[in-house]
């Protein structure tokens, strides 16, 4: 069962709201199929069929008006006519409101709780886990679930939240009615500029201390302050990697913020950074191998590096050993250190011969050192056994030893 932790409220939480009985009984509160089933029995049958298709309230998949209207027999226009008619019957229902009324209070609490605005996506998608915790024993796929809520947003709740369409800095917003927006669009600007300056990824603690430590934040401060009721570190976790969920939750409605940017994003290993750069939306095998050694810290095999990238599924495209292989040597920036193994050359590791390795060693050392000296410097370089390393220092050419240290042959 997944989880939301809830903190305590003056007057009423939200989760009071979902376990409160009388109002699983109107309406099973966040049960967003039970909700739908209620207000569709008032639809004919195909206008029901249509909606589901259209919105994807049954599959994944949203149906296209051109692919009903072929299988009606029917023009797109008709079938779009269908669908307004059968939306307007549904805000009509009767008892609309009973079957609405807390779904509503959840959603305005949402808002409430990040600053009166949220990127669309990420408010369905606490909704959806919400919905979870409400009906834990439901069956509904996460996607068509997702659907339930976007198409309630979208079509069912217009008269009580403002929907603020994408532009060049952020994407689909909802809001509460009466919360302005003005400042977003500078806000964004200014840490889009502020990440092109430094042409780093930063993590989301750093990205907010940024942010906060600016002039166009403390002009608008008033707008970032929230309550903070309940934890959404479910919402947001990762398995990959574990973010400042404390700091999140004091800040929600700035981490509101940067989920709502077009051109902000996060990438699959928790950093911040602008959605072109490559180690945030990798495009080649390359950009992909190097994001996977950089986040792992260590030497991997070749056919590690593809398991890698295949898990984290960065896009639909599989990633073969073979070609991690050939990206691997070709590059100059990857460092083979074993049989198979690779490091980034940027962590220190060498090409060349251990033999190289071992003169560079004592070059760097600029004296005489031990046989253990040299195996623990070489090792830092090169992923060999110290056989190996023992035998490279036979070599009288370029290395003589003076009791038990070794030096460079003049």
């Amino acid at each position: 069962m997944l989880w939301l932790g809830i903190y305590n409220m003056e007057n009423k939480s939200i989760l009071d709201t979902i376990l409160n009985t009388a109002v699983q009984e109107e309406a099973a509160i966040l049960d967003s199929h039970l909700i739908l089933f209620n207000l569709f029995n008032t639809l004919r049958e195909k206008e029901q069929d249509i909606l589901e298709q259209r919105f994807g309230l049954k599959n994944e998949e949203k149906a296209t008006l051109e692919a009903i209207g072929q299988a009606y027999n029917l023009t797109r226009e008709r079938i779009r006519q269908i669908e307004n008619a059968a939306v307007a019957k549904l805000k009509k229902h009767d008892d609309f409101n009973r079957y609405i009324s807390s779904l509503k209070h959840i959603i305005n609490s949402l808002l409430e709780e990040h600053g009166g605005i949220v990127e669309r996506q990420y408010l369905i998608d606490n909704l959806s886990y919400l919905s979870f915790l409400a009906n834990s024993e439901q069956q509904l796929a996460l996607d068509v679930l997702r659907n339930h809520y976007d198409f309630i947003l979208s079509k069912l709740l217009t008269d009580d939240f403002d929907h603020v369409k994408e532009n060049g800095y952020y994407n689909n917003l909802w809001k509460l009615k009466f919360v302005k927006i003005d400042h977003m669009e500078e806000l964004l600007k200014f840490i889009l500029n502020k990440m092109e300056n430094i042409q780093t990824v930063l993590p989301t603690q750093e990205v907010i201390k940024l942010v906060k430590d600016n002039d166009i934040y403390i002009k608008n401060q008033d707008k970032f302050q929230a309550s903070n009721n309940f934890d959404i570190s479910p919402v947001i976790k990762n398995d990959r990697f574990s973010d400042n969920y404390d700091l999140i939750n004091e800040n929600k409605a700035l981490y509101s913020l940067l989920r709502s940017s077009k051109q902000l994003q996060q990438n699959k290993f928790g950093f911040w950074g602008i959605n072109k750069w490559p180690e945030i939306t990798p495009k080649t095998i390359n950009h992909k191998i190097y994001l996977i050694l950089k986040h792992e810290g260590k030497p991997l095999h070749f056919k590690e590096i593809a398991e890698r990238i295949n898990e984290i599924s960065f896009d639909h495209k599989k990633a073969n050993p073979a070609t991690v292989h050939n990206e691997l040597i070709l590059d100059n920036k990857y460092v083979l250190i074993g049989r198979g193994i690779y490091a980034l050359k940027e962590w220190g590791y060498k090409t060349g011969t251990v033999t190289d390795v071992v003169a560079e060693a004592l070059q760097e050392a600029n004296k005489p050192l031990t046989k253990n000296e040299i195996v623990e410097r070489v090792l830092d370089k090169r992923l060999v056994k110290k056989a190996t390393i023992n035998l490279a220092l036979m070599d009288k050419e370029r290395f003589s030893k003076e009791g038990n240290k070794y030096k460079l042959v003049s």
